[in-house]
């Protein structure tokens, strides 16, 4: 997260999920609140969950907001559609997982998952 650190951003916690949107990696900068974690995993989990970006769910909740919450409620509280989740996809574009990031405004969480997955030379959406 020295990205964000360079960048100016207010201190941010990040969650890898896999392809199942188990938990793989998750680290909170100092100064970061608690509450971090569980947006950050609701970013990635949900964009894992339905194959596309956070921003896109963002998106999609605007027309149907009563469903998305509905999701929320029945995914057990896992699913926040903001932006702020990127998928993680291999060489051949399939789903290897999403991360997600909270801490600062919806584009620089974006912005950081997604320095994070071109960092190690794999395709975000």
């Amino acid at each position: 997260m020295l990205h964000s650190s360079e960048l100016g951003f207010k201190p941010m916690t990040v969650v890898v999920v896999d392809d199942s949107g188990d938990i793989k990696a998750a680290q909170r900068q100092d100064g970061a609140s608690m509450f971090r974690f569980d947006v950050a995993l609701g970013k990635a989990w949900g964009a894992v969950a339905f194959g596309t970006s956070s921003r896109d769910l963002g998106e999609r909740g605007k027309d149907n907001p009563n469903f998305y919450l509905t999701l929320a409620s029945t995914a057990g509280g896992k699913l926040l559609p903001q932006a702020g989740a990127v998928l993680i996809k291999d060489e051949s574009g399939v789903i290897l997982g999403a991360v997600g990031a909270s801490g600062g405004s919806g584009d620089e969480d974006e912005r950081i998952c997604i320095h994070g997955v071109d960092s190690v030379d794999l395709s975000h959406v």
